[in-house]
């Protein structure tokens, strides 16, 4: 247990560091940016599936975005229109998020390489324009409006604090799950997929179970954001999960690192920090600039890609490793 402790103590560190700063970021230090944070944490969750399915198992998708509305607006018209308790709207909403996965993955994983980028595409854009036209049902181009807050028994989520913890409670949850995931046996076969699919299958891996069940995963993630960003902004819209939501949700995994974990929430602060914060201030200087964030993030993914491929997550790490191994020799006896 010691040796295992003693072999661990960096991540350890790291991951009380990390939740030291979730509690002081929205009290003493960033007060002011709690909704800046709260999307942060939701994107991270929506990322979180994409680098699963991209990263680890090596599947194109470009309609992340599709599930991301699903969630929200399926948990926003239960809530309602039905007048349903938001946290059984939340949880009816992943399920059938992750039923419709279930039977759309077996058509498109029947395709590879730019034949599954297209069809996860289309996929999005098609949900997005169902989003639009079931106006009944969704309220059209001017989305709806009055979502309730969650709550248990008296206690109401009506403040911005109070949902800061409540999504990065779920974000926190997420990111363990993922992780173990990833350093099990499971994550080792996904690994195997995405290096040679034949070689996967020829040691027994099934790989079309595994991409499904991560592509499942992935949407639920995806779902279980939506129902937090459709309760916490209390009014959703199309808009919010088109092609553009995809194109953002992508550079924030290849920001932060396809094959990493952690590196979703890297990705998801700095894209959101960007797109949230930054643009909206150039945009007052620079009316122009503020419609050109196709354009920003087309050269955010380039030069990530050119400088740094793995991510700024791993790239952190692989440069604190020479850090520490520079530190060492110096400190080491003549």
């Amino acid at each position: 247990m010691l040796a295992s402790l003693k072999k661990n103590r960096w991540s350890y560190m790291a991951a009380a560091a990390f939740l030291l700063l979730l509690v002081l970021l929205p009290t003493q230090l960033l007060a002011d940016k709690t909704s800046l944070l709260i999307l942060i944490g939701i994107y991270t969750m929506v990322t979180l599936g994409l680098c699963l399915l991209m990263g680890y198992t090596g599947q194109v998708s470009l309609g992340q975005a599709a599930f991301f509305g699903t969630g929200a607006y399926l948990s926003a018209i239960l809530s309602t229109r039905y007048d349903l308790n938001p946290w059984l709207a939340m949880l009816m909403a992943a399920a059938a998020t992750g039923v419709f996965a279930y039977l759309i993955s077996y058509p498109i994983f029947r395709l590879r390489g730019n034949y599954l980028a297209m069809a996860t595409l289309g996929l999005g854009i098609i949900i997005w324009i169902l989003f639009r036209e079931l106006s009944q049902y969704t309220g059209g181009p001017d989305g709806l409006t009055g979502i309730p807050n969650f709550a248990i028994g008296g206690f109401v989520f009506d403040d911005k604090l109070e949902r800061y913890f409540l999504v990065w409670g779920f974000c926190v949850a997420s990111l363990l799950v993922a992780q173990n995931i990833v350093g099990s046996r499971t994550g080792r076969a996904l690994r195997g997929i995405h290096g040679s699919e034949p070689a996967a299958e020829s040691i027994g891996i099934n790989v079309a179970q595994f991409k499904m069940k991560i592509f499942v995963l992935g949407a639920v993630y995806a779902s279980l954001a939506g129902s937090l960003y459709a309760h916490h902004a209390h009014a959703i819209g199309p808009n919010a999960f088109d092609f553009m939501a995809s194109v953002m949700v992508i550079t924030m995994a290849a920001v932060g690192g396809l094959a990493s974990i952690w590196g979703a929430v890297f990705g998801a602060a700095t894209i959101t920090y960007i797109s949230q914060d930054a643009i909206v201030e150039l945009g007052k200087s620079y009316p122009r600039l503020a419609s050109l964030d196709v354009v920003l993030y087309g050269l955010i993914l380039m030069l990530v890609m050119i400088f740094l491929p793995k991510g700024l997550f791993v790239s952190l790490g692989e440069a604190l490793d020479v850090w520490r191994k520079r530190l060492a020799r110096k400190r080491a006896p003549a």
